[in-house]
């Protein structure tokens, strides 16, 4: 493809935050410090170019030593005390020791390319210049940590900046819960759905479902089990993946909670959910759904699926809860649902946004779910301002370049998918969307060779083995960040280890004749 140009980006903390508080938080600086106010306000000035042109052809220069050693190893590292399972999954050898742009440089001195995002964190890469901001602020005394009842101006602002992004001109989603991780998240949503049928302190009214027994509506695999979903390591999350099976079932049995699946894309299983568990005694509560799976195959819903489902959950007054903590930055618009022509009650966001920089996710919901007592669905350290700010830039450059890097990416998934129907042999289908991709493979061994192939040429990716019911599929989740020189590195390599792996199967079944 030709190459599109990032747009360029480029401001100040006073453009972020606000001519009048920069201003003010200067002046109060410079008292408690003793700094010169005019070199504080300098800082507050002082504009800062998000991603550099330099730092983008240097990307494109190192693409050819990813997989090489290009410097000392740490060896002498600590080994550390982590459970034995994170223990035996562990590789540590791809452990950081410098970071830049889509590139790490792991422990073994190797240089890595990043085509994981590290796991949603880095959609802006490592090292993204226009985080800079962050370290201005602390200059001018700004702090991360503050509280619940003392809300500063970048929460504030990112508050008002996530609502105008969300709301898609229906003013739907206009009530913003600040917290940490993606888990707190949906157990916030799953607080805010349950709130209509408990109380959850005696200072509230009855609930509007009091007394009827709420069903969880969760995305399941294609034989209808629970495993396919990711919405959380909380308790009551993980019931909805299938985890704590006997707890769960004596809930059910004691007509207290329980959790139902549907096949993904399967209409007939929405409908017959709705005949069966929202009627008599049981209520369905919320329906959680991603609307790319990446733990399941990274398979993606189909439009009329969606549409069906967000009318059914009108109809029964069933809120809807987007998960996007893993598509949330990569959609257009900054959020998958608008793809889809539907406005969920409720989205869970988070990791993409801060940027790695620092742990802050968030619930956006519509405001007749506002029912919560104040320490309802938070947590007392949900509302850095640093992480705000984090928001705030990541927010900045996305949306100026959802365009191109929407072009770019794809460009990115047609190749992919090029790939798929060439090696129709070896790959079962190609899920996904643009940057968010899964490669699923007739075969276990085949899925390794080609992922192993691919982790000696220096790309971060794995074969997701652990769903029984879903094929191997080998998931790349590439940065926003990335170039059409990037894009076209990662499939070339990837064509590359197809090949090796027709080859091995190849050379396999000869042998065994």
């Amino acid at each position: 493809m030709s190459s599109p140009s990032f747009v360029p980006v480029s401001l100040s903390l006073a453009d972020l935050l606000g001519e009048d508080y920069v201003l003010a938080a200067c002046a109060a600086c410079a008292e408690l410090s003793g700094e010169s106010p005019a070199s504080l306000e300098a800082i507050a000035q002082e504009k800062v170019d998000f991603f550099p042109a330099a730092m983008q052809r240097r990307i494109v220069d190192l693409l050819p030593k990813v997989g090489q050693p290009i410097t000392r190893a740490a060896n002498a590292a600590p080994t550390g005390a982590t459970t034995a399972e994170f223990a035996a999954h562990s590789q540590l050898e791809a452990a950081p020791l410098s970071a830049y742009g889509p590139y790490r440089v792991g422990q073994d001195g190797h240089l890595y390319l990043s085509s994981k995002s590290a796991h949603y964190h880095a959609p802006l890469g490592h090292s993204f210049p226009g985080y800079r901001l962050l370290d201005l602020a602390r200059c001018l005394g700004i702090p991360n940590a503050t509280h619940n009842n003392t809300r500063g101006v970048a929460i504030r602002r990112h508050e008002e900046e996530l609502v105008r992004l969300a709301a898609g001109g229906e003013g739907r989603l206009c009530r913003v819960l600040n917290l940490q991780t993606g888990s707190l998240a949906d157990e916030g949503a799953l607080k805010l759905a349950l709130a209509r049928f408990y109380r959850v302190d005696d200072s509230v009214p009855e609930p509007p479902y009091a007394g009827r027994i709420p069903v969880i509506l969760v995305l399941g695999d294609d034989e209808g089990h629970l495993a396919a979903n990711y919405h959380g390591t909380t308790f009551f999350t993980q019931f909805t993946r299938g985890m704590w099976p006997e707890l769960t079932d004596r809930l059910a049995g004691a007509g207290l909670y329980e959790v139902r699946s549907v096949r993904p894309n399967v209409i007939e299983d929405l409908e017959a959910a709705f005949r069966e568990a929202d009627s008599g005694p049981r209520k369905i509560a919320a329906f959680f759904h991603e609307f790319v799976m990446m733990n399941y195959g990274a398979r993606r819903l189909d439009p009329a699926f969606v549409r069906r489902a967000y009318e059914l959950c009108a109809e029964h007054d069933v809120p809807t809860v987007d998960d996007e903590i893993q598509t949330c930055v990569w959609g257009r618009g900054l959020f998958a649902y608008k793809e889809y022509g539907v406005v969920p009650n409720m989205v869970v966001i988070g990791k993409g946004f801060p940027g790695g920089e620092y742990a802050g996710s968030r619930l956006l919901f519509d405001a007749v779910y506002d029912r919560l007592p104040q320490f309802g669905a938070l947590v007392t350290n949900g509302q850095e301002e640093l992480t705000a700010l984090a928001y705030l830039v990541t927010i900045q450059w996305a949306e100026a370049n959802d365009a191109v890097t929407a072009a770019i990416g794809e460009h990115y998934e047609a190749r992919v998918r090029e790939l798929g129907e060439q090696y129709a042999d070896l790959i079962s289908s190609v899920e996904g969307c643009r940057h968010l991709n899964g490669l699923s493979f007739h075969r276990l061994d085949q899925a390794k060779t080609f992922v192993a192939h691919l982790v000696r040429a220096g790309l971060d990716i794995s074969v997701q083995t652990y769903k029984t019911s879903c094929l191997p599929t080998a998931l790349t989740k590439l940065p926003l960040i990335t170039s059409p020189e990037v894009a076209d590195f990662v499939v070339d390599r990837m064509a590359e280890a197809l090949a090796a792996a027709r080859n091995t199967h190849h050379e396999v079944t000869k042998n065994t004749k």
